[in-house]
């Protein structure tokens, strides 16, 4: 990439988080800061600068698959409470661009404690593509992407609480049973629940002994989450 779309791409992001700061949507200087520093071009396909920058869902081509607009990046990581030295699961990898910023504000390049990323995608071809994307741009060794049924958790059939934070990008029937099992007493699990056509943004809440709190945030429409806790693949 060339000097003069460098300097158009981190125009264009700043352009962004000035508006998602003014709508109310980024609230938090870590979710700022995720946001300005990965650039969303490099986790699409060859189109112009300025559509990347648009606040609106991006097809993955060949994949019937999305990245999602960048207000619902906003929200789900403000959601999501996130600092160094947690350990996220994220279920649907897509094109990495989420995973990036999720490592951008678990992860420390200081001395500070340092957090890890365990992305799940279904799709052989997102988990090839996210890995090199990530790769590409120094997130190799602060995400690990996987390639498996999201529903069941990682590592499959794991029955102790590991993760501090889980984040589903597709939108699925209800909270897949492995998922809270996988996540840790005081963990945020953040998934959109409804059917295929529409789902409400959920954020639950797993409190000690397993106990979990339901908070519905907003309505979204996501890709279906399929598998064996999902919607059925048809």
């Amino acid at each position: 990439m060339g000097e003069n779309s460098v300097n158009e791409s981190t125009l264009l992001r700043r352009r962004l988080v000035e508006k998602l700061i003014k709508d109310g949507m980024i609230k938090t200087e870590g979710v700022k800061h995720a946001l300005l520093k990965v650039p969303r071009e490099e986790f699409l396909p060859k189109m112009e600068l300025k559509r990347c920058y648009e606040d609106t869902p991006l097809p993955l081509p060949g994949t019937g698959q999305t990245i999602s607009a960048p207000h619902m990046c906003a929200i789900m990581l403000e959601e999501l409470q996130l600092f160094p030295g947690l350990s996220v699961l994220e279920v649907g990898t897509g094109s990495g661009y989420n995973s990036a910023l999720l490592a951008e504000m678990v992860t420390s390049s200081g001395k500070g404690p340092t957090g890890r990323v365990t992305t799940i995608e279904r799709i052989g071809e997102l988990v090839d593509s996210a890995s090199l994307n990530l790769k590409r741009l120094g997130y190799g060794d602060k995400v690990n992407v996987v390639l498996g049924d999201g529903t069941m958790g990682y590592p499959s059939g794991v029955q102790e609480e590991i993760y501090d934070r889980i984040v589903v990008t597709a939108g699925a029937p209800t909270v897949p049973r492995q998922l809270q099992i996988q996540a840790k007493d005081d963990a945020i699990l953040l998934i959109p629940v409804g059917d295929i056509f529409s789902q409400k943004l959920t954020k639950v809440f797993k409190k000690s002994g397993g106990k979990l709190e339901t908070k519905h945030l907003c309505d979204c429409v996501f890709v279906p989450l399929l598998g064996s806790d999902g919607h059925p693949n048809s």
